[in-house]
């Protein structure tokens, strides 16, 4: 199966798992949606997480996080997609609800958050915002 937008696909399976109150979800896995799962884990949106390789299929399971009964993450926006891709510079990385949320921006060095995106001094494709 082909998928046009992986990381929307990553964010909506996150979404709906959340939905259902699932403990853990289950996807494709590829380096882009590791870096990603990093990010969500290192900022506390999400429990742990592990690629898994089955002879040729490789598979991202991600542990949900709830707190009192609530899902971590609240809101889970994909920004810039494959038909419309949104760079910004460092100075216009935005930030999410004041800085309390996170973006999550593709930079030339790497994946990263808004946060160290601005101090490392460097802009580039907004991919999600996340709170």
């Amino acid at each position: 199966m082909s998928l046009q937008d992986p990381i929307a696909d990553m964010l909506n399976r996150i979404r709906n798992g959340q939905a259902r109150a699932k403990k853990e979800v289950q996807m494709p896995s590829s380096t882009l949606k590791v870096a990603i799962a990093t990010i969500l884990k290192e900022e506390g949106y999400i429990g742990e997480f592990q690629a898994r390789q089955e002879g040729a299929k490789k598979t991202l399971v991600i542990e949900l996080k709830y707190f009192n009964g609530r899902p971590v993450i609240e809101t889970l926006v994909r920004y810039s997609r494959p038909g419309l891709r949104r760079y910004r510079s460092r100075s216009e990385v935005p930030k999410v609800l004041g800085g309390l949320g996170t973006t999550i921006v593709s930079t030339s060095r790497g994946i990263m958050t808004d946060k160290t995106a601005r101090q490392h001094g460097v802009g580039g494709e907004v991919l999600c915002f996340v709170s």
